[in-house]
């Protein structure tokens, strides 16, 4: 964009983005060690993130952050946004966990049986792993991604496994899976 394109939409919007600030200079919000406030409007490294309210030096705030449209200023009507905000996602991700925590009981009161191709001695001709096991819970209607269940390797015999399951950081707990060998007559005619 040329300066004359710049200086064109300055004077279509009433005054230049230097006027508005020169004239609210005074009025900007001053933090705790001096600097300004800003409400960052996208991640800035070594900064802070998108709607974290920080404090900076005037100089990188008139000469960075608001000409490029990084940050705005905090003013207290910003920061009430930014409180509710930050209540309402977190008031979702309770929810989301309490939601968790209940898929969870469910898992534990439950066990999955899987049926694989064994030999005589119980050794299975391949292995179980996480996407069995999350497609056996699906069949039951628990809805568990794979990369939610944690497995010390495949599991290659027949038997009762117990098996960790971990949807959230704060939620696991184990699973019971039963690997049994394929049911019916295999013999060839």
């Amino acid at each position: 964009m040329s300066k004359s394109s710049i200086a064109t939409k300055e004077a279509a919007m009433g005054r230049s983005y230097a006027q508005a600030v020169g004239s609210h200079a005074g009025q900007l919000p001053k933090g705790n060690r001096g600097g300004i406030e800003l409400l960052l409007v996208h991640n800035v490294e070594h900064v802070g993130k998108q709607g974290e309210v920080v404090e900076v030096k005037r100089g990188y705030a008139f000469n960075y952050l608001l000409p490029q449209g990084l940050a705005t200023v905090a003013t207290d009507h910003h920061k009430r946004m930014v409180a509710k905000h930050k209540a309402k996602l977190e008031e979702i991700a309770r929810e989301r966990l309490a939601g968790l925590r209940s898929l969870l009981e469910e898992l534990v009161r439950t066990s999955v049986t899987i049926e694989a191709n064994a030999n005589d001695e119980g050794h299975l001709y391949g292995s179980v792993g996480a996407p069995e096991i999350a497609r056996a819970l699906k069949q039951q209607d628990l809805v568990v991604s794979s990369d939610n269940i944690i497995l010390q390797g495949p599991l290659k015999e027949v038997g009762l496994y117990t098996v960790r399951v971990r949807l959230a950081a704060e939620v696991e707990g184990d699973l019971k899976v039963w690997v049994v060998p394929t049911s019916g007559d295999s013999t060839s005619k």
